[in-house]
């Protein structure tokens, strides 16, 4: 599939500088690009590459101001990172045009499918689901009686939704995401045995959520853990029951979110972060990668370390612990001189 620069730059609202009739079939890294292809400087450190590049187009910012003559063509826009982003999703889509439902998939006949889906083969579909217009399902995909599914998602192979999930519009489920199995809830008794105590709720997950593969949100003990609209989720990371997670609420690979917690929104939590349960979260909080949250955070709380802390208490923190070997040094020192004057 072939786009002209100019049909380029007003899918993006930019504007061309050089040929508008260039054409491109491909996507590639600037330091990469070959003729045909299209690419973007958004990072200063690969500029040297648009001298060099065999790109035919680069998304540019509106300010960028060449060093030398170029020989390829520029799309200026405001942002070249999220301009770039909007023309993959745009290609993903061309590219992705699956429609039809398999014979081999299993459908309950009480299910309500909506046209212009995708239903892949060995899908299962249980009793009373709902599925809206748009939404591709790829093979070995479960969906649990009573659960819904809005319109435009993609489930990819071996999701699992138990029963009454609850999926928005436009969301996407990557390889091996469980969504609604149990919380982890067992009372003790006085034996020393747990008694596993029913998981009643359900998950509820609104409009343009990514989760990534691997992932598993428990359902709640009773009413719903939720994910608002807009959060994005990585890959390998566990929520527990009843948690909640505010709008556009971005969160790294291998964390783990303790149940009945509850996080704000437009938040950022880094790679592999323990949150322990029942915790308020603030809005636009910042964690930093591998910290441990054991207590509330106000709203623009900045934390790392474990247990977090403020972000500028823990640098002073390091500073200190790195001079640790040097006043040890200096502490011996004193102590042989004060011996020496016994």
């Amino acid at each position: 599939m072939e786009y002209t620069a100019l049909q380029i730059s007003q899918l993006l609202n930019g504007t061309v500088e050089g040929n508008p009739d260039v054409k491109v079939s491909s996507i590639s890294k600037i330091e990469e690009g070959q003729e045909g292809s299209i690419s973007f400087l958004a990072n200063p450190k690969y500029t040297p590459y648009i001298y060099s590049s065999k790109a035919s187009i680069v998304i540019v910012n509106r300010d960028f101001v060449p060093e030398r003559p170029l020989a390829l063509v520029l799309i200026r826009v405001e942002n070249p990172y999220s301009s770039f982003a909007a023309l993959l999703e745009h290609y993903n889509k061309a590219i992705d045009r699956k429609f039809g439902v398999s014979e081999k998939a299993c459908i309950d006949s009480s299910a309500q499918i909506a046209s212009h889906c995708y239903i892949g083969e060995f899908v299962f579909i249980g009793a009373n689901v709902i599925i809206g217009q748009g939404s591709k399902i790829y093979p070995f995909t479960y969906i649990g009686d009573n659960s819904v599914i809005g319109e435009n998602n993609i489930l990819y192979q071996h999701v699992t939704l138990y029963h009454e999930t609850v999926i928005g519009n436009e969301c996407i489920f990557h390889s091996g995401v469980v969504i609604g199995s149990d919380g982890f809830g067992f009372a003790p008794s006085k034996d020393g045995s747990y008694i596993k105590v029913p998981q009643t709720g359900n998950v509820i997950i609104e409009d343009h959520v990514e989760v990534g593969a691997n992932t598993t949100i428990d359902r709640a003990t009773l009413g719903s853990t939720i994910i608002r609209k807009g959060v994005k989720l990585d890959n390998h990371i566990q929520i527990a029951h009843n948690v909640e997670i505010g709008e556009n609420t971005g969160i790294a690979a291998l964390t783990g979110i303790a149940g009945s917690t509850k996080i704000g929104k437009n938040c950022l939590i880094g790679g592999q972060v323990g949150i322990t349960g029942h915790l308020i979260i603030g809005d636009n909080v910042m964690i930093g990668a591998k910290s441990g949250v054991i207590t509330n955070l106000k709203d623009g709380s900045r934390v790392i370390g474990g247990p977090a802390v403020d972000a500028v208490q823990f640098k002073k923190q390091v500073i200190i612990i790195n001079k640790l070997p040097e006043l040890y040094r200096r502490i011996q020192t004193l102590l042989n001189r004060q011996e020496l004057n016994k």
